[in-house]
């Protein structure tokens, strides 16, 4: 097998997450499945774990299914795309639950332009408390216009 088409399908997947994160987000999250969803945007409850982290789950159990077919079926493709959608997770976790949310107390002072392009764009999502009129539905690639206020800041 060819690494450089492993690597290839590796980040494919891991770039392809963000759109498959971005209309879950906006079609399944704010759409048929707002009862798991809406205790992330209103916090009325105490507890760490929200009904909300069942979507990280979903797509866990979708990773670990790639790598059984990798290492039971013996399907090569199951590693990289494992894999892919794997160190997603953790660049989204890192992202919204760490960074963004702060359920670690981690990066607080971390306040380059990707950042704070990040942190305005997630927080024009929750302004919208209900499941309609959303925006900014994506994790690691914002909108443009979120890079140039960011940017702007700056000067």
């Amino acid at each position: 097998m060819d690494i450089f088409l492993w690597i290839l399908i590796f980040v494919l997947t891991f770039v392809i997450m963000e759109f498959l994160a971005w209309a879950t987000h906006k079609y399944v999250m704010h759409g048929f499945l707002w009862s798991l969803h809406q205790d992330h945007h209103h916090k009325k409850h105490d507890s760490w774990w929200e009904k909300n982290d069942l979507f990280f789950i979903f797509y866990a159990l979708i990773s670990i299914g790639c790598f059984l077919l990798w290492r039971y079926e013996d399907v090569w493709i199951g590693l990289p795309i494992g894999l892919g959608i794997f160190a997603y997770g953790l660049a989204y976790f890192g992202v919204h639950d760490i960074f963004i949310h702060q359920r670690f107390k981690m990066f607080r002072k971390a306040n380059g332009w990707y950042g704070k392009a990040l942190r305005r764009a997630h927080k024009m999502h929750h302004k919208h408390l209900g499941k309609d009129h959303g925006e900014s539905f994506g994790m690691l690639f914002p909108p443009v216009k979120y890079f140039k206020q960011a940017r702007q800041t700056r000067k």
